[in-house]
């Protein structure tokens, strides 16, 4: 299984707990990428790691063929872009309200150019929408981890698993919402 969204929406800590409660292996790519070498350096006005996709998508096959009917929780904000359609039971898109993400990501350290691509990313459904376009909207569930407990979005997750209930897009609209409040251009004035 994938679980992808933006940078901060909670992807590690539901990934951590999916791979426990299924007795599955994690592949968390950040890590993959840093312990392996899988980038081409670093970004300079956002310190972020250029990945190398095509090397790291060879390396996350190589990783599915050696748990042969092994489960896997690939997570990353990348992992829709790397694990292959065919290997992939559902694909969990995590969402966060913009305003919550943006405070998360503040903690982290983030700012300027890196917190508002975030930001941006979050508003405009990019994940989701890369996600869609590569696995089809029947692959597909949406969770909105907003203000929410992990262990009760990883139990919606685990439930959603076991019934395979892919299609499950559009459940966050964060541009028109931020648009009807009248606070969109706090998070595009940065552009």
């Amino acid at each position: 299984m994938v679980i992808t969204g933006t940078p901060g929406v909670g992807k590690s800590t539901l990934a951590r707990l999916l791979a426990e409660e299924l007795g599955a292996e994690l592949v968390d790519l950040g890590e993959l990428v840093e312990r392996e070498g899988l980038h081409e350096g670093e970004d300079p006005e956002t310190g972020s790691l250029l990945v190398d996709l095509d090397v790291l998508s060879k390396r996350v096959l190589e990783l599915i063929s050696s748990r042969p009917g092994g489960l896997l929780v690939v997570e990353g904000h990348y992992a829709h872009e790397v694990v292959p359609r065919e290997a992939v039971l559902l694909v969990f898109v995590v969402r966060r309200d913009p305003r919550e993400l943006k405070g998360i990501l503040e903690r982290r350290g983030y700012s300027g150019r890196k917190l508002y691509e975030n930001l941006q990313a979050e508003i405009l459904d990019v994940c989701l929408t890369e996600a869609v376009r590569r696995y089809g909207e029947e692959l597909i569930y949406e969770v909105d981890a907003t203000g929410r407990d992990a262990g009760d979005v990883a139990s919606e997750m685990i439930s959603a698993l076991g019934s395979r209930s892919g299609g499950r897009v559009g459940v966050v609209d964060w541009l028109g919402l931020l648009e009807e409040e009248g606070s969109l251009s706090e998070f595009f004035s940065e552009l």
